[in-house]
């Protein structure tokens, strides 16, 4: 497939404590076919292996290690350091289901000419990652759906540098639910154009802190309802509510192709 020779993407990966996984997220990244593909790496002062393990890799462009004030503020940092035209997310837990992925976002979001673009995401086991144990179809975004607790999954959305410029970064103030409200500001709100590669683009082990506990579950509703709040929003009652329950048709769906 040909490369566009001007788009370079820049792909930000937060890490703490994270020796148990981090050389699948690296590996997915250095295996990209995509040639001009800017990596960060953004510690926060690590106490384990981690940073002897990114040290490995070459592809890394920058490593930072440093005092954060948690992932989101991580992630603001690697926003603020990296020079790509398209940023993507990676978590340290997540890795990338083939070597093509880079090349497929950047492609259609040039030939649809939008400034940001999100696909589909599997859960797996954390040490068995070819056993899928949710499947999330995002679909087509329609921004009303947002109204119907939908989003996007994070880790497979990709934005124009242009766009954090226009409409700011991550909002550190929200623990756990900060992606959803970026993503909220940007298709909803702004109507930022957006692309929907219709294709699982990433594995995610199974486990984070907003499904961690009902109690946790709890405090990200709240912290849903926060992210509507701080844009001036008005969601309907339910909204919040419908977010975790639209995750339980997660469980009984499965991936039309084989990963």
């Amino acid at each position: 497939m040909p490369h566009n020779k001007e788009i370079t993407v820049s792909i930000i990966t937060a890490t703490f404590n994270s020796e148990n996984t981090l050389r699948d997220t690296l590996s997915s990244v250095a295996a990209q076919d995509y040639p001009l593909i800017e990596h960060i790496l953004v510690d926060g002062l690590s106490k384990d292996n981690t940073l002897s393990i990114a040290r490995e890799y070459g592809h890394l462009a920058k490593i930072i290690s440093e005092k954060d004030a948690g992932i989101y503020d991580a992630m603001n940092k690697g926003i603020q350091a990296c020079t790509g035209d398209i940023i993507g997310i990676l978590n340290s837990d997540d890795f990338y289901v083939s070597n093509t992925i880079i090349s497929q976002v950047v492609e259609q979001m040039l030939n649809e000419q939008t400034d940001t673009l999100y696909g589909d995401l599997v859960y797996v086991h954390p040490e068995q990652t070819n056993r899928v144990l949710r499947t999330w179809i995002a679909g087509a975004c329609k921004p009303n759906k947002f109204l119907f607790g939908w989003m996007p999954p994070h880790p497979t959305f990709f934005v124009r540098r242009k766009v954090y410029d226009q409409l700011g970064v991550f909002n550190i103030s929200l623990k756990s639910a900060a992606d959803y409200e970026l993503m909220l500001r940007c298709l909803y709100k702004e109507k930022v154009s957006v692309s929907y590669l219709p294709q699982v683009l990433v594995k995610m082990r199974a486990g984070g802190m907003s499904n961690a506990s009902i109690r946790n579950r709890i405090k990200a509703n709240a912290e849903d309802r926060q992210a509507w709040r701080v844009n001036q929003l008005q969601p309907y009652f339910f909204t919040s509510w419908l977010k975790p329950i639209r995750k339980l048709t997660q469980y009984i769906r499965k991936p039309d192709t084989k990963l």
